[in-house]
């Protein structure tokens, strides 16, 4: 198996960015395009724990946009040529507290969708 082909590593990174801008953007029909539009995307953020795309789209309707942040470290890796992980360290205006944001992405014939993505906020203490 090949890990991190740099093609595919790019359209990932790519698909990412784009997920990324459209979250800061509040552009719902753009994150949604770049979710599997399946009963079985999952997605579990920092209040909320939402199983399908129905129960994601409904969130995002609702919710008014995400707060603002910036990306910190971001590690995405493809393994063979149709799945990927990223993995992002964030940081929300106004907070001195880390995020941890992580996503499986798998090529479908209409391109990288996330199948399951996960949002954390750093803890006070360890």
């Amino acid at each position: 198996m090949t890990i991190n082909d740099p093609a595919l590593l790019a359209e990932v990174t790519a698909a990412f960015h784009a997920y990324e801008a459209a979250l800061m953007a509040d552009d719902v029909p753009a994150m949604d395009l770049l979710f599997h539009d399946a009963p079985t995307t999952n997605r579990f953020g920092v209040g909320e724990v939402l199983y399908g795309i129905d129960a994601i789209r409904e969130f995002r309707k609702g919710r008014g946009g995400s707060p603002q942040r910036r990306l910190g470290r971001v590690v995405i890796t493809v393994y063979g040529d149709a799945f990927a992980t990223a993995d992002a360290e964030f940081f929300r205006e106004n907070s001195t507290r880390r995020g941890r944001q992580s996503q499986s992405w798998v090529r479908f014939a209409d391109g990288w969708k996330v199948v399951s993505a996960h949002v954390s906020l750093e803890g006070d203490s360890h």
